[in-house]
């Protein structure tokens, strides 16, 4: 096949463009509305790219069309042909104007609320004409939201390696207790962590599962997981805490970065620290926007300072590997 005279020449953008949305539909109607167009428009063009390339890109079925090997081959790299081009014109705006652009961010709440809000902070004061959109959610979510390139990249714990991801670890988080104004374990010496599996604990699904921070944590001193509340939400955490009688547990850059006014404390419990880097996860030979650039470069400068604290890295290892 000759790129110049059968696909150069010929395939056009919007081509491209109608064919993702025809596979992400599965139905030539319901492209065809999405597009605005006709559905002889739609047909048209699907059949004109099918003779270019010389093979089938849908089947049809009962209820619509599916794409086939070839239809899934040419849409997939459509959608990284497009993503590159919005990085391209992204790219444009941010250097005719440094301080301009958006990204999305993948990451946990956990991280979010800590480590990323501080850098956010800063750079939307910088530059604020650049907007920043969060993506939280568990691994699984994450990772496919960076693969599907709704986000650029992820800021998480990652303990597995994936062939097509690049992990770049920044350092490790020192688990902490946390309790709020008034908690009646305030001011003591020297804790041992079982003397609290009786008080109410908050936690965070995730970190309680198998695997996930506090379940570990618990797991290196031979205690169950004590919990009374189970929440996603780090703002309703804080609201527990202020209470005085609850207890949480989490990564030692959300308390280092929580909101000064709460006057959330960490206790004094030996902790064991988690072994799994929080790290920035890329997928391999994608360009990244010059704002997620920044964003990188500045986290890696967070991350410096909290490893010169010496706090991150103490304490036992809650995990093996």
């Amino acid at each position: 096949m000759q790129w110049a005279e059968r696909i150069g020449r010929r395939i056009k953008p919007r081509d491209l463009h109608l064919l993702t949305v025809v596979a992400e539909h599965g139905n030539i109607a319901k492209a065809a509305e999405s597009l605005a167009v006709s559905r002889p428009v739609v047909s048209r063009t699907i059949a004109e790219l099918e003779r270019m390339l010389g093979v089938p890109l849908f089947d049809r079925t009962a209820h619509g069309v599916e794409p086939t090997l070839y239809g899934r081959a040419l849409a997939k790299r459509s959608v990284a042909i497009f993503d590159e081009l919005r990085q391209s014109i992204r790219e444009i705006e941010f250097l005719a104007d440094p301080g301009s652009g958006e990204f999305s961010i993948g990451s946990t709440e956990a991280i979010a609320a800590g480590l990323l809000a501080t850098v956010i902070e800063q750079l939307s004061q910088e530059h604020p004409k650049l907007v920043f959109k969060m993506e939280l959610g568990n691994a699984a979510a994450r990772l496919r939201l960076l693969r599907e390139r709704q986000c650029e990249l992820v800021v998480a714990r990652q303990r597995q390696p994936e062939p097509d991801l690049t992990i770049e670890p920044l350092f490790h988080e020192r688990l902490v207790v946390v309790a709020g104004p008034g908690n009646r374990w305030l001011g003591r010496r020297k804790i041992d962590l079982a003397a609290l599996v009786r008080e109410p604990w908050i936690h965070a699904p995730l970190e309680i599962e198998p695997g996930g921070p506090t379940h570990a944590a618990f797991r290196a001193f031979g205690l169950d997981v004590p919990c009374t509340i189970v929440s996603e939400s780090v703002g309703f955490r804080y609201s527990m805490l202020a209470s005085g009688r609850f207890l949480t547990m989490v990564p030692g850059s959300l308390l280092l970065h929580a909101p000064k006014h709460l006057g959330l404390r960490a206790l004094a419990v030996d902790m064991p620290r988690w072994d799994a880097p929080t790290s920035i996860i890329t997928v391999k030979g994608r360009t990244l926007s010059p704002a997620a650039e920044l964003f990188m470069a500045r986290l890696r400068e967070l991350a410096k300072a909290l490893r010169k604290l010496g706090g991150t890295r103490s304490g036992r290892s809650a995990t093996k590997g």
